[in-house]
């Protein structure tokens, strides 16, 4: 196994000049595409990376799980990893990347929701567009997020114990794993970026799974010059704050996809859910299925009166299913 310690190539003070810019094949050095540690120079881990540690069939039942789900969804709404410059998210690039599991924030059409029925804002906790309409799927994930639990708990153990204890406070998690939340990525080459809003005290993580020959896609750290060549199978544990972003991916033809997958603790599902019981959990996500509910029917009605939703809807959303499928930007590997 290879062992390294990388020296930073550009100082904290410039990095931000980086910042939603693409990584450029000459600011890396070494590309990595087998087992190694890589250590900053003050002997901090910077990643762990193993290959060939998840298992065929449990990669492909994710895939099959979320794949057409990811595709069909594409969003505009990743606007500091698509290296966009547009303030309006309107401008931004569409690209297909979707969330997993619970999320920290009321989208737009939530709010616009609670405001027609004049409730007062619940806690600001909820199932994300594609679990909570397609629960049965979402199930069939959990076997492929938990292989890559227990690698985390065994390669990276001590920022694990942490992790772990917080996701076992919570019942807004993917059960039996440290996680609240996956992000799927498909063909998306992102900037250069830190992650918000997940556990300081854990640590990241990136798998990928592929369909069709492709090359390139690395994931980087261009402050020190490394990157690693992550394929399906692999497992990469990564320090999250550090600045990364990928190298393009190249498509051997139309048909290719590249999937990254990032599990991760929101910060934010765990604070807020500590403790609270298991049917709390289950009278607030029906809260708010009961919101939806209610506003479909009041959509529908006004439908009929008015012959459309636009305008109902505040402006911006075309369908129900877009309003209350809202997701906000997320990590993206």
């Amino acid at each position: 196994m290879k062992t390294l310690h990388v020296e930073k190539l550009i100082s904290d003070n410039d990095m931000p000049k980086y910042f939603n810019t693409f990584v450029k094949p000459s600011q890396i050095k070494t590309i990595l595409d087998e087992d190694a540690d890589v250590y900053t120079s003050d002997g901090k881990l910077l990643l762990r990376f193993r290959k060939n540690k998840l298992s065929k069939e449990k990669t492909d039942k994710f895939y099959n799980a979320v794949a057409d789900f990811t595709m069909k969804h594409p969003t505009k709404n990743r606007g500091s990893t698509t290296g966009s410059k547009k303030k309006d998210i309107r401008h931004n690039p569409a690209v297909m990347s979707s969330i997993l599991g619970y999320f920290d924030r009321w989208g737009p059409s939530h709010k616009i929701s609670f405001n027609k029925l004049k409730m007062k804002q619940p806690l600001e906790v909820r199932e994300t567009m594609f679990s909570g309409t397609h629960p049965d799927k979402f199930k069939k994930t959990f076997p492929y997020v938990k292989e890559i639990d227990e690698q985390y708990k065994k390669l990276v153990p001590a920022q694990y114990k942490k992790q772990r204890k917080k996701a076992n406070q919570t019942f807004f998690k993917i059960p039996g794993t440290s996680f609240t939340t996956i992000t799927t990525n498909i063909n998306f080459q992102t900037s250069i970026h830190t992650d918000k809003g997940d556990d300081v005290e854990g640590f990241g993580n990136l798998a990928v799974i592929e369909r069709g020959h492709y090359t390139g896609g690395e994931t980087c750290f261009p402050q020190y010059g490394v990157a690693v060549n992550v394929r399906e199978g692999d497992i990469l544990f990564m320090n999250v704050h550090e600045w990364h972003g990928n190298l393009p991916i190249v498509k051997g033809n139309e048909n290719v996809l590249r999937m990254s997958v990032v599990c991760y603790l929101r910060k934010n599902v765990w604070l807020r859910t500590k403790g609270k019981s298991k049917k709390f959990m289950q009278d607030h996500l029906q809260m708010v299925k009961d919101v939806k509910a209610r506003i479909k029917k009041m959509t529908l009605k006004n439908k009929r009166k008015k012959g459309g939703t636009r305008k109902y809807l505040g402006g911006g959303h075309k369908s129900y299913d877009d309003m209350m499928g809202y997701d906000y930007k997320i990590k993206a590997q």
